[in-house]
């Protein structure tokens, strides 16, 4: 399932969000726009394997060794027009 970036009519301007979480407004749609699909962009820049650590929902932590080249599928939609 792949990383969603929708961009719209935000805060008196335009932004884009992911899930419930919203950019910072733009004053132009284009510019929302760009600012999405840079953002989707940069999600395919892998990096070095890694060992991760994180808090589970039960408040136990799970290490996990992870490689820098898995990135998430990515789309920009624009709802905004």
């Amino acid at each position: 399932m792949p990383i969603t970036y929708h961009v719209a009519e935000h805060d008196k301007g335009f932004a884009y969000r992911v899930g419930d979480v919203w950019s910072e407004s733009f004053p132009s749609h284009d510019a929302a726009l760009a600012a999405a699909k840079w953002a989707a962009q940069r999600q395919q820049v892998g990096g070095d394997p890694a060992e991760i650590t994180f808090q589970l929902s039960d408040g136990s932590w799970q290490t996990q060794s992870v490689d820098g080249d898995d990135r998430p599928d990515t789309e920009v939609v624009n709802d905004g027009r």
